[in-house]
C-alpha cells in the first residue's frame, strides 16, 4: 500500500482534477439523502472511504460514482434507504457473479466499440443537459454571473499545468457561499466527530431492491461502468493496461462493502475518469485526495451534510460538469470518417440521452444494427 501512494503524484494538478467529478456527485448524494433519509456521516465516510479504495488499486483516475438510475429512481420514486441499500447488496452480487463466471469478459468481445462510443457520446449529451438546463441556472442573475466567470477562468485555464482550471473556480465558489449563502455560525455548530454506523440488509429489501433498483441499474452499468470506461483508459492512458475482470470487480467489492455500513451503491465511470482528466488529474492521487476530503466531511460535519453541501454553488458545479461532458462528447471525432460506424454512435447516443431507460435501449439498438452490418459485409 506504500509504495502504491508514493507511485501516486500528489501536486497542484490532481488537487485540481479532484473536483473534476464532484458537479455529478454532490446533486445526486443530496437528493438521494433528502428523500431517502440518509445519514450524512454513513453516506460520505463510505462514498470517500470507496474514492480511496480506488485511487489505491488504480495508476489512473478511476473515480467511484453514486449510481446513477439507481439514485434517480429513488428521488422519483421516494424510495426508502432500506430498500437503497438491498439494490446495493444486489448489484454487488450480480457483478460479482458476472465477472467471476467470464460473462463480462464475454460481453466486452460482442459489444463492438461505436456502441460503446454512443454510450459515451449520449451521457456526454445527458450531463450537458442538465449542467446548462438546471444547475446554471439555479441562483437567477447571480448564478448565471458566477457560471460566466467560472466559464472564462475555465476556457483560459483548462490544460494549463501550472494553474489548474479547477482550482480558481472551486475557490471562487466557495468564497461566495461562504460569505453570501452559508451560516458559518451554524455550520461550526455541526463541527464533531461521527462515525458511520452499522445496517443489516433484510432479504425483503434484498429482493426489493433487485426488482426496483438493480435491474434498471445494470444496462446503464454494463454500458459506462464498465464497457466505456475501459474504452476510455484506453483512449487516455493507453501505457496502462486495465482489464474487464479487475473493473468488475471493484465494482462488486464496493457495492458488496457499501450497505452494511449505509454507503450510496457506487460504480466506476467514464464520465468520472473524463472529469478528472481534464481538469489536470493523471493519476489516482486526484481520486485519493478527493476520498480524503469526503472523509473528512462525513467525519467532522456529517451532521451537517446539507449545509455543507451549500459551500459548493451549483452554477460552479454546472461548469465543472459542462467541461467534463464536452470530454465525453468529442470522443467520437476518432470515428468521424467512418460512415456507418458513426451514424451508429449518434443514433446509440440520442436515444440514450433522451428516452428513459435511453443507455439500455440505445445499447440493444446498436448491437442490432452492428449485428446486421456484419450479416450485409460479410454476404450472408
Amino acid at each position: 500500500m506504500l509504495k502504491r501512494l508514493k507511485n501516486r503524484i500528489w501536486d497542484r494538478n490532481e488537487f485540481s482534477g479532484a473536483f473534476g467529478d464532484i458537479g455529478a456527485d454532490l446533486p445526486l448524494l443530496i437528493g438521494v439523502a433528502n428523500v431517502a433519509n440518509l445519514d450524512g456521516t454513513n453516506l460520505l465516510v463510505m462514498f470517500g472511504g470507496m474514492q480511496i479504495l480506488s485511487g489505491l488499486m488504480y495508476p489512473f483516475p478511476m473515480p467511484v460514482q453514486p449510481l446513477k438510475a439507481m439514485a434517480t429512481i429513488v428521488i422519483a420514486q421516494e424510495l426508502t434507504a432500506a430498500t437503497l441499500h438491498g439494490a446495493g447488496l444486489a448489484i454487488g452480487i450480480i457483478m460479482l457473479l458476472l465477472t467471476l463466471t467470464g460473462s463480462l469478459e464475454w460481453l466486452a468481445k460482442k459489444i463492438p466499440k461505436s456502441v460503446v462510443r454512443g454510450i459515451q457520446f449520449g451521457l456526454g449529451l445527458k450531463l450537458a443537459s442538465v449542467a446548462l438546463g438546471d444547475f446554471v441556472q439555479t441562483d437567477g442573475l447571480t448564478g448565471y454571473g458566477l457560471a460566466a466567470i467560472a466559464f472564462i477562468i475555465a476556457v483560459v485555464l483548462i490544460g494549463n499545468r501550472r494553474l489548474p482550471a479547477a482550482i480558481p473556480i472551486i475557490a471562487m465558489g466557495v468564497g461566495y457561499a461562504l460569505w453570501f449563502q452559508v451560516d458559518t455560525t451554524e455550520l461550526v455548530n455541526h463541527f464533531g466527530v461521527h462515525l458511520p454506523s452499522w445496517h443489516v440488509p433484510t432479504l425483503t429489501d434484498i429482493q426489493t431492491g433487485l426488482i426496483v433498483l438493480t435491474l434498471p441499474q445494470i444496462p446503464l452499468s454494463l454500458g459506462n461502468s464498465v464497457l466505456a470506461t475501459r474504452q476510455l483508459v484506453q483512449d487516455y492512458f493507453p501505457h496502462h493496461a486495465v482489464s474487464i475482470r479487475k473493473i468488475g470487480l471493484t465494482y462488486a467489492v464496493m457495492n458488496l462493502i457499501n450497505p452494511w455500513l449505509g454507503g450510496m451503491p457506487t460504480c466506476h465511470g467514464s464520465g468520472g475518469i473524463a472529469g478528472h482528466f481534464v481538469f489536470g488529474a493523471r493519476t489516482g492521487g486526484s481520486v485519493i485526495i478527493y476520498g480524503i476530503l469526503l472523509l473528512g466531511m462525513g467525519i467532522f460535519f456529517g451532521s451537517g451534510f446539507d449545509l455543507l453541501a451549500k459551500v459548493f454553488p451549483l452554477p460552479i458545479l454546472g461548469v465543472l460538469l459542462l467541461f467534463k461532458a464536452i470530454a465525453l462528447i468529442t470522443l467520437i471525432r476518432d470515428t468521424a470518417h467512418l460512415q456507418k460506424e458513426f451514424s451508429v454512435i449518434i443514433l446509440v447516443g440520442l436515444l440514450a440521452a433522451s428516452l428513459p431507460y435511453g443507455f439500455a435501449l440505445g445499447l440493444l439498438v446498436g448491437i442490432i444494427l452492428d449485428y446486421f452490418e456484419q450479416k450485409i459485409r460479410l454476404g450472408v
